[in-house]
């Protein structure tokens, strides 16, 4: 299980990461991850970024890691090949330059074609770890997050009869589970997320969460603005034909 690369030049390096494979390791498990692949390929990306400290103090490199994607989450993703284009892409999803668009098949049929989700996000103490929409007088500030999606299909998967929709969502904050945790609160969580629709039968086919990035508009070092796009994976291209067939 391998990144495809996308685009690459002196300063980035632009990846398609299939689903189930995590960014970087925890510090706990030993297994395949983006960081260990850019090691393995890019060995002079060693020092390009910020490492992390797991809680049992192990330091985990992240070589030009500049944004993360959920393990079970494809997609688009960019890694910085230098210090500076570190800085420079970083300080993009800092400043919300950067455009992201994802496609989700969610659970039921949202009564709208199109919305905006403003609504704080606050950790939740649980194991494992997990966020929610903050409760009125909970959140902080520096929490906000605004979430634009529209219905792109509607259709129901064949086993179960249960309804299903393939949604565009654009993120406009980067914060941890964003997606998941707002769809969860619009009531239309993602399909077979595990994590904020647990119990509920995976659809269409899915054995993960249908979550695909797909695609990243940003700011090159050398000054272009560029669209990247992942294209999507099997498990998507099923279910929309599914969804079609309907």
């Amino acid at each position: 299980m391998e990144p495809g690369i996308l685009y690459e030049d002196a300063d980035v390096l632009v990846i398609d990461k299939p689903a189930g494979l995590v960014v970087h390791c925890d510090g706990r498990t030993e297994e395949p991850s983006v960081a260990a692949w850019v090691l393995s390929r890019f060995p002079a990306l060693r020092e390009v970024g910020e490492p992390w400290t797991s809680p049992q103090g192990e330091v985990i490199l992240r070589p030009g890691i500049v944004h993360r994607l959920d393990r079970d989450t494809s997609g688009v993703m960019i890694l910085a090949k230098t210090g500076a284009a570190y800085d420079f892409l970083k300080r993009q999803f800092q400043d919300r330059s950067t455009e992201k668009k994802y496609s989700a098949f969610v659970y039921g049929h949202p009564a709208r074609d199109s919305g905006t989700i403003e609504a704080e996000i606050v950790r939740i103490r649980s194991i494992p770890p997990r966020w929610g929409v903050a409760r009125e007088g909970e959140g902080k500030r520096q929490r906000a997050a605004s979430t634009e999606w529209n219905v792109l299909a509607r259709g129901t998967d064949a086993e179960t009869g249960e309804k299903v929709a393939l949604l565009e969502a654009s993120p406009k904050t980067g914060r941890t589970h964003q997606i998941r945790v707002h769809f969860k609160y619009l009531n239309h969580p993602v399909v077979c997320d595990k994590l904020y629709a647990k119990g509920r039968p995976c659809l269409l086919g899915f054995s993960r969460q249908a979550l695909h990035a797909r695609a990243l508009s940003i700011t090159l070092p050398a000054g272009e603005r560029r669209a990247f796009e992942a294209p999507l994976p099997e498990d998507f291209r099923r279910a929309i034909a599914a969804c079609e067939a309907d």
